[in-house]
């Protein structure tokens, strides 16, 4: 059982690494967040498609991860 946990935390790990290494960025850098940067956070522009895809992964990934890292301490320890 440990062993299996074991692996599927080092899928998620793995597969949340990817997911945020291929996300695009989302700011301009220090000068977009003081010359307006603002409106694209709190704007109504929702991204769709490929971005939407990775967020979901990430998150999902990252629920999983630390799920999965509570139980084996708190199981195994």
């Amino acid at each position: 059982m440990h062993t299996f946990l074991m692996i599927v935390l080092l899928i998620a790990s793995l597969v949340l690494i990817a997911s945020i290494l291929m996300q695009s960025g989302n700011s301009d850098g220090l000068s977009g967040s003081i010359a307006g940067g603002a409106e694209q956070l709190f704007g109504k522009k929702k991204s769709r498609g490929y971005d939407a895809l990775l967020s979901r992964i990430t998150t999902v990934c990252a629920v999983v991860y630390i799920i999965l890292s509570l139980i084996i301490v708190a199981v195994f320890n």
